[in-house]
């Protein structure tokens, strides 16, 4: 029976028979960035912190009209990805899957519905604000998120098991 504990970067494999001299322990590779990417970073946390928590914030807390169910879950989710967004700016390692849902959300919605619906000529007049912070949006993620960072920590080792 093999135990395999990892912390960090380091893998100690031990084995039923193993004491604790004969350890095996695999280091990884250090994934780091620039400190310029995490200021990038941190500066995108922050400006999603403060633009999305106060139009999200201070609509649950002084709401224009009455909510349907869909509206309510809507807000909520903003809200509560606003204050985890504050996190990135502490932690903009870890809180980057919060930049890649923001990134997925965005194209997602820009590509599968807004272009489609305006190369249609059947845009609803409801969509006319969306053009302009995911045209920018989307760019400014794709600058800002670490590829390399997000290749070595999360598809490189996809299917590896263990």
């Amino acid at each position: 029976m093999k135990l395999i504990y990892r912390h960090t970067n380091t893998i100690v494999i031990m084995n039923a028979n193993t004491n604790m001299k004969e350890l095996s322990v695999k280091n990884f590779d250090s994934i780091s960035i620039s400190k310029f990417r995490c200021y990038l970073m941190k500066g995108l946390y922050l400006l999603t912190f403060v633009t999305l928590g106060y139009s999200s914030w201070s609509e649950i807390l002084n709401p224009n009209e009455q909510w349907g169910p869909y509206d309510g879950i809507t807000y909520s989710f903003w809200a509560a990805y606003a204050l985890l967004m504050g996190l990135g700016i502490r932690y903009p390692l870890k809180m980057l899957p919060l930049l890649l849902l923001q990134l997925f959300y965005k194209s997602i919605f820009f590509f599968g519905i807004y272009v489609p619906l305006w190369s249609s000529g059947n845009l609803p007049e409801a969509f006319d604000g969306f053009l302009k912070p995911f045209a920018i949006g989307i760019p400014i993620d794709l600058l800002v998120i670490p590829w390399i960072y997000v290749y070595k920590t999360y598809i490189k080792n996809l299917f590896k098991f263990y």
